[in-house]
């Protein structure tokens, strides 16, 4: 492809959620440039954990990359020496975006198929012959729906051994589910209400059906566009259900204040403590 044909069909959609760059200079806009450190330091975060757990490779595995959005992790996947790779979204335009990526770096069909589905409509977005899968990438979907039993059923079924999360978290430290509003409509997947979980929610789940579970630590090396993360409102886990996660080092434990305490300054929080 001619880099002004890829330039055009790459400016004919009205948005891009991630930066891919491509021969000629050519590459895809993103609304402000926090959103491309942001991903790049998310690669670095979990996906270079993910890497690290498999010898530095994917090669022998089959993954599944739900929510795909624009296909940049099923990219990642496939770069980093992954067999096949489904990535599966419920938005025409990005599964659009992703198989014009895909094409223009020039990925051998035989490795890769998107396919546009609600991941709750079954499994019949995987055709015959491709699973199972034993990798599964849900990166920004379990804080987006209400059913994140069934999510952890469905990867279960689908074959994943190892699977990484990447979700924002209630910020309480038991383990529950905090009923939250999506604030972008298009992110909806089942209900615009949503079970936002806790980090021990999360832990507790994935032990639930047979994982070792591990919230990963993360140093990021530039903040920018990752706001969430550095709240401790959002973070990554990798379960496994063979491969041991002892290599791992996981996230600190947060001490979470009342709800009321959250918004008050120090003279507040010390007379509300004094008057008992």
């Amino acid at each position: 492809m001619e880099p002004q044909e890829l330039k055009d069909r790459i400016d004919a959609f009205p948005r891009w959620h991630y930066r891919f760059e491509f021969e000629g200079g050519v590459r895809t806009p993103v609304a402000y440039e926090g959103q491309a450190n942001r991903h790049s330091e998310r690669r670095r975060y979990f996906f270079e954990a993910l890497l690290g757990l498999l010898g530095g490779s994917l090669a022998g595995h089959r993954v599944l990359d739900l929510g795909c959005n624009a296909g940049f992790w099923s990219l990642q996947a496939v770069e980093a020496g992954a067999d096949f790779v489904l990535g599966v979204d419920a938005r025409a335009d990005f599964i659009e975006q992703a198989r014009l990526v895909f094409e223009a770096k020039s990925v051998p069909g035989e490795r890769h198929r998107f396919a546009t589905a609600n991941v709750f409509d079954g499994p019949g977005f995987a055709a015959a012959g491709e699973g199972p899968f034993d990798v599964v990438l849900c990166l920004g979907l379990l804080d987006v729906t209400a059913r994140p039993l069934e999510l952890f059923e469905l990867m279960s079924g689908l074959g994943g051994e190892l699977i990484v999360l990447d979700t924002g978290i209630s910020r309480m430290s038991p383990a529950l589910f905090e009923v939250a509003a999506i604030g972008e409509p298009a992110n909806v997947v089942d209900h615009e209400l949503t079970l936002l979980p806790s980090r021990r929610a999360v832990i507790e789940l994935a032990e639930e059906l047979g994982y070792e579970c591990v919230a990963l630590a993360h140093e990021m090396l530039d903040y920018t566009g990752l706001e969430d993360y550095r709240r401790g409102q959002r973070i990554a886990f990798i379960c496994s259900k063979k491969l041991g996660l002892g290599t791992l080092t996981a996230a600190p434990e947060q001490t979470v204040l009342p709800w009321w305490a959250q918004s008050l300054g120090p003279r507040e929080l010390l007379r509300r403590k004094r008057q008992g």
